[in-house]
């Protein structure tokens, strides 16, 4: 017997995808090819970042790989609601710069039907928690993981390794200031 399920065309049904990984490890990478699939799909896009990482651009979410596309610098998560009318998908990079109403603003975004997308650093140069993404990857309906590759010995890495020694919980910066390893080789430099 065939059974037919219907959708409940009533309710929007939102949630919140979020990619984490070290530094070099594709999350930027993997934001802007979801953010394209959805407007290819006809979807209303809107993306954000943290107005502190201006690294590539001011305006742009740009990866390490200098594919970019269109953000909306912002100081405050809450900035967010000021924006999403008629859009159904909200991108937002580098979470880990955001304070702890990131986690208040995508629940409520997920529960007014949005789709939305967050990618940030799961750990801080230390290997501990960094900033909203704990409870955030508590809360998030999907989960990402991605690896980048260890430059010590080419294994997956998890681990973002500082090579200056700057002691600020934030610094941005690239492959002169950071440099992926794996469980390992991270554990060996902090020796």
């Amino acid at each position: 017997m065939f059974t037919e399920y219907s959708i409940n065309t009533c309710c929007q049904n939102g949630w919140v995808e979020v990619i984490t990984g070290s530094m070099f490890s594709g999350k930027t990478e993997e934001l802007i090819r979801r953010v394209k699939r959805a407007v290819i799909a006809n979807q209303q896009v809107k993306l954000f970042k943290h107005k502190i990482d201006q690294r590539y651009s001011s305006d742009d979410v740009v990866s390490h790989n200098k594919n970019a596309i269109p953000s909306i610098p912002i100081n405050n998560a809450t900035e967010i609601k000021n924006y999403i009318d008629n859009i159904s998908v909200i991108g937002i990079d580098e979470a880990q710069f955001f304070d702890d109403s990131l986690i208040t603003v995508c629940s409520e975004l997920a529960n007014m039907g949005k789709r939305v997308i967050v990618a940030g650093l799961d750990m801080d140069y230390q290997g501990e928690p960094f900033g909203p993404m704990p409870k955030l990857l508590a809360t998030a309906d999907f989960i990402t993981k991605v690896h980048a590759i260890c430059i010590k010995c080419g294994n997956l890495a998890q681990y973002t390794h500082r090579k200056t020694d700057n002691n600020n919980k934030v610094l941005l910066g690239e492959k002169k200031t950071y440099e992926s390893l794996c469980r390992n080789c991270f554990n060996s430099v902090l020796k």
